[in-house]
């Protein structure tokens, strides 16, 4: 089984102040965790930058224009939101993310790769249509699922989000097509306060399962074995997209649930299996948050390890 890297230097040049939890350690610390000889067989690509076609799938027109034009000059930037900060770089980086995204799509899809993981930041989802928020300027899940839908003529795209924060934007951006499913397990209560189990969708495309602060990893995997992963089966998905952050990590600092590695290892064998059963295995997976670096690279690796299937 071939598995594709997917990343770009550019990615490393946003940055959103030197004590921001969202820098550009992150991704080098997740690039030399996969540069391990067990991980010697990936094929890797560079992201390209995303088309104003592909963000604006996702976007309205108008959004994308404003967060384009934002430009600061190098060492300055310019505060979206209480957290959200666009530097010189963040430009480019937000269209190579998007763009990597989307590339991995092509990849899996044409059939140079079986399964795709892209190193990639900014993360995205919580990038609602026409608000950046939350380090997030444009929803990566959610542009390569709706570029799934209109490159590769695919109808039932599904975005599994394991993030220990609810990505309130690809929700909002699913919630009313029956057609694209959205399921998260996230710390509840915990930023941004979304992702409540009643939400379902318009036609259970929906599917939350908050978890309670200091939730451990027998929790986490019991949501995903009871409610998150039947409903993928029946939703019977032509393609799997991951929102992988890596924040639920016992070590992770910005939230408070107990996942360990081993269970992110299970958790993406399991949705592997699924995507055996109704994709042909093609599973995407897109970085999103984990904040410490140790356990952000550990798990990324596991991650990665059984995307590869080793």
């Amino acid at each position: 089984m071939s598995t594709v890297l997917v990343t770009h230097p550019a990615c490393l040049d946003h940055f959103m102040g030197p004590h921001h939890p969202e820098s550009p350690h992150r991704l080098r610390a997740v690039l030399a965790a996969l540069e391990a000889p067990e991980f010697s067989s990936l094929l890797r690509e560079e992201a390209p930058q995303a088309t104003r076609e592909e963000l604006c799938r996702a976007h309205p027109a108008e959004h994308v224009n404003e967060i384009l034009s934002i430009r600061p000059v190098l060492g300055q930037g310019v505060a979206l939101d209480a957290d959200t900060t666009m530097s010189a770089g963040s430009a480019e980086a937000a269209l190579r993310a998007a763009g990597g995204a989307c590339a991995a799509v092509d990849a899996v899809l044409s059939g140079r790769a079986d399964t795709a993981f892209a190193a990639i930041r900014p993360p995205g989802h919580h990038a609602e249509p026409d608000r950046a928020m939350g380090f997030c300027l444009f929803n990566n899940a959610a542009i390569a699922a709706l570029h799934a839908r209109a490159r590769w003529d695919l109808r039932r795209v599904a975005v599994l989000d394991f993030d220990v924060h609810h990505g309130n934007g690809t929700q909002a951006m699913f919630a009313d097509d029956a057609d694209l499913f959205y399921a998260s397990s996230h710390q509840s209560p915990c930023y941004p306060g979304t992702g409540h189990a009643r939400e379902h969708g318009v036609a259970g495309n929906i599917v939350n399962a908050p978890l309670p602060p200091g939730a451990d990893g027998e929790v986490f995997r019991a949501a995903w074995t009871d409610i998150i992963l039947p409903a993928l089966e029946n939703f019977a998905p032509e393609l799997i997209i991951i929102s992988a952050g890596f924040d639920a990590h016992a070590a992770d600092p910005l939230a408070q649930l107990n996942v360990q590695t081993a269970d992110y290892a299970w958790l993406t064998g399991e949705i592997l299996r699924v995507a055996d059963a109704h994709t042909g295995g093609h599973v995407v997976s897109v970085l999103e948050g984990g904040y410490d670096l140790a356990a952000l690279a550990e798990a990324t690796a596991a991650h990665v390890r059984a995307l590869m299937r080793c």
